[in-house]
């Protein structure tokens, strides 16, 4: 039959068994459980609200990569690019880069913003906490776009 669910590792090199979600409001935002050789799984993960919560992180970071029109639908050069990445940051750090890759997730988030109040012309800046999900997919956009 088919592999056993712990050899399954990320690019055939790093395990999903010691990573771990530090911050507790993110643990249901960030997936680390699913499994996959490959951050490719061509998932529909926008076809009901929410469901995105369930794609791999790796995955989700591939796919922001895929951002600004000359990368858009090229998703085997964001997953080699992610790989390369991942070899630095081991290379560097000697940790497992998925590790790395949730811990800058949580830290990147922001856990405060602003928005607009007012009427009648006059506006004012109200500060508001943000939402889990809004961490995670600022975090990832902040991390690719090199902020």
């Amino acid at each position: 039959t088919g592999p056993n669910m712990d050899d399954i590792k990320l690019f055939g090199k790093w395990s999903f068994s010691d990573v771990a979600v530090n911050d507790l409001s993110l643990k249901d935002h960030i997936q680390v459980e699913k499994k996959t050789f490959l951050p490719h799984t061509a998932g529909r993960w926008q076809v009901k609200r929410f469901r995105k919560n369930q794609c791999p992180i790796v995955e989700r970071l591939t796919n922001c990569l895929m951002r600004k029109g000359r990368n858009n639908g090229k998703k085997v050069m964001a997953v080699r690019i992610v790989k390369h990445a991942f070899e630095i940051i081991h290379l560097l750090t000697e940790a497992n880069p998925l590790q790395v890759l949730v811990d800058a997730v949580v830290n990147s988030g922001p856990r405060e913003d602003s928005t607009r109040i007012g009427s009648a012309g006059v506006v004012r800046r109200q500060a508001v906490d943000v939402s889990p999900l809004r961490r995670v997919n600022q975090g990832l956009y902040l991390i690719v776009t090199g902020a």
